[in-house]
């Protein structure tokens, strides 16, 4: 079944800004009272930037798929518990990063499930349409290196545009956290592309 989100991970989507509208948080405070509707218009709304994050950090469009449909169910399940000092939005990744996490943690934990899954194609952390295909393998295995905190880190950094604060709410860390995880990130990535120094 095609997903009604389109979307593909080497075609950037727009830029993520944090915005705490009215109605994002009238929309929460329907949904923790049972309003489908008001959860379909939110689900509509966040779906794609979801999907696009869940891909990236799963690697293939039926996982992100799943992870999306778990983080939905969530959404919906703990929406009374939505504190409206936050965006929707920084809830929203919050949500869709630990589903992602349980699901990288799982693929550890079982590789040999993982290893008999059937391939699908692979996505992209940092989408590059107009980059060679070389350059965006050598990137692919480069983040191999990168440890899994600060891949996730760099992918809502540099490709979601969050800030340092979004993604300390979103990861459950600090501020000061979030900048040494990504200068260690950064500082793999360097050693690891062709060219780097190690």
């Amino acid at each position: 079944m095609r997903s009604p989100f389109p979307f593909h991970p080497f075609r950037p989507i727009a830029g993520y800004k944090q915005v705490m509208t009215d109605a994002d948080r009238s929309l929460m405070k329907r949904i923790a009272g049972g309003d489908e509707q008001a959860f379909a218009d939110l689900a509509r709304r966040y779906s794609p930037r979801l999907l696009a994050l869940a891909w990236r950090l799963l690697g293939n469009r039926a996982d992100a798929e799943d992870a999306l449909q778990r983080s939905l169910l969530r959404l919906y399940r703990s929406a009374a518990s939505y504190r409206p000092e936050w965006a929707v939005s920084t809830w929203l990744y919050r949500i869709t990063t630990n589903v992602c996490v349980d699901e990288l943690r799982r693929r550890a934990a079982h590789p040999e499930e993982a290893a008999a899954e059937e391939p699908r194609p692979q996505g992209s952390l940092f989408p590059d349409p107009a980059g060679p295909a070389g350059r965006r393998l050598d990137l692919q295995r480069a983040l191999l290196r990168v440890p899994r905190e600060a891949r996730i880190l760099l992918a809502l950094r540099y490709v979601d545009g969050l800030s340092y604060r979004e993604l300390a709410r979103v990861r459950g860390i600090s501020v000061n956290t979030v900048k040494s995880q990504l200068a260690r990130g950064k500082e793999i990535l360097r050693a690891a592309l062709p060219g780097g120094t190690e």
